[in-house]
């Protein structure tokens, strides 16, 4: 049956998801199109496509027992010279991310896993470009600012052409267990070329 690399993590709504993936883009970081816009919950993760349906009952169950919670964020940060990262910065929700990705990543569940760095809720908007156009992100978006309900999180899977799309989303406190999402699906909307 093979293997599969699959992430969770929390989509950042429209318009905000869209207009940050293009800004990513736009900085040159060709990855942008094919990664939705969003908070990791859990890294790229290589698992046995058997394990599946494990995986996807240990979600529904996260799901039900969290709740809705703020979400904001606000101006950027880097990861440098650590991680060749810039990202636009939770300054609200993170606790919640932090206590979510834990109970993913549960000893006891199906995606237990060490993080190769502590847990730092963020959205990347440039990964490993160079550094004239790291500082650009850097800069552009220090005056970037959005808001939203977290009302659920989302299972993602990355095809062979390094694109990644969404399986399922997870509704918080149990409101019908998941939604389904045809695997051949795009990620959050279909990527527009880059002009």
């Amino acid at each position: 049956m093979g293997t599969v690399t699959l992430g969770v993590s929390i989509a950042v709504p429209e318009p905000y998801g869209s207009l940050l993936q293009q800004r990513r883009a736009g900085f040159g970081d060709a990855a942008a199109h094919g990664i939705p816009t969003h908070v990791t919950l859990l890294p790229p993760t290589e698992v046995d496509a058997g394990r599946l349906p494990e995986i996807r009952a240990h979600l529904v169950s996260v799901a039900a027992a969290g709740r809705a919670f703020p979400m904001r964020l606000s101006g950027t940060g880097t990861f440098r010279p650590l991680s060749p990262v810039v990202y636009v910065r939770v300054v609200e929700g993170g606790e919640a991310c932090a206590r979510l990705q834990q109970h993913i990543r549960d000893a006891s569940g199906p995606l237990e896993r060490e993080l190769q760095f502590p847990y730092h809720p963020h959205v990347t908007v440039a990964h490993g470009i160079a550094e004239e156009a790291m500082d650009r992100a850097f800069e552009e978006l220090a005056s970037f600012e959005a808001a939203w309900t977290v009302r659920s999180f989302a299972l993602y899977e990355q095809g062979a052409d390094l694109v990644w799309r969404k399986l399922h989303t997870y509704e918080f406190g149990g409101c019908g267990s998941s939604r389904t999402v045809p695997a051949q699906g795009s990620p959050l909307d279909s990527p527009t070329p880059a002009s």
